[in-house]
């Protein structure tokens, strides 16, 4: 079952949602395995990483993306749950009818409605929300990592160099059913939205991207920025962001 939804209440305003996206191999990857959706209408914004360990990563990514591109538009939680488990059955049956072998993809989603945002996830791909100048990480990794941070057996700063540190207990088409997180946002004008893979939040640090986008800059001048500086540092795995504001409609 889905952790319950939790609410970030604030004022009602009449708001639209504005942003841009970029994903790159990053500078040790031949291939790009990450898939993003942009919208222009401001309503679906989506993160895809495909696990590349386990082979044909670009193939689950590229899946998950096509599943969550065919959402109404609205914010509704048991669509949004649907579509990633429809994802989930079509990647699990591509990998058996083709012979693909396992095959599997992290994912972030934000489907926005006005004021409303749900946020759903699973794996270590990342959402954050950035208000008056504090980034808050909205979702909650699946890893083993995590896990071991969570029970007061790892410190996060010991994390990144642990060897699970890429072990993610959660993903789209690593087994028979899937369990996404999901959590709901009340959002207000101002308010900065950021999606990645982890190819990002491994060469740039959460204070680094909450002072980026604390920015009066437009999204895709914020993305840019944070996708040149996972760049500039190595980038060894692919690099996927995706930067949304949330302005006062008119």
């Amino acid at each position: 079952m889905a952790d319950p939804v939790t609410r970030i209440p604030t004022a009602r305003a009449a708001l639209r949602a504005v942003g841009a996206g970029f994903t790159h191999a990053g500078r040790r990857r031949s291939t790009n395995e990450d898939a993003i959706l942009t919208d222009p209408a401001g309503a679906l914004w989506a993160v895809a990483d495909g696990l590349g360990g386990l082979g044909h990563g670009d193939v689950a990514a590229d899946i998950v993306i096509d599943a969550l591109a065919g959402l109404p538009h609205g914010t509704d939680p048991s669509e949004l749950e649907a579509a990633l488990r429809s994802a989930n059955a079509a990647i699990r049956r591509r990998a058996r009818d083709d012979g693909l072998g396992e095959m599997a993809a992290t994912v972030v989603v934000a489907q926005i409605d006005g004021e409303r945002a749900i946020l759903a996830w699973a794996g270590d791909s990342r959402g954050y929300l950035v208000r008056g100048g504090h980034a808050e990480r909205v979702t909650r990794d699946h890893s083993v990592v995590q896990e071991l941070i969570d029970r007061g057996a790892l410190s996060e700063a010991d994390a990144e160099t642990h060897p699970q540190a890429h072990v993610v207990t959660r993903a789209v088409g690593a087994g028979d059913r899937l369990d996404p997180d999901l959590r709901e946002i009340a959002l207000c004008a101002g308010d900065v939205l950021l999606l990645c893979s982890d190819g990002l939040t491994r060469c740039v640090a959460d204070s680094e991207l909450a002072a980026t986008l604390a920015r009066r800059e437009p999204p895709e001048s914020l993305a840019r920025t944070l996708m040149i500086a996972a760049l500039d540092r190595g980038a060894p795995d692919n690099v996927s962001v995706i930067v949304v504001r949330i302005e006062a409609a008119g």
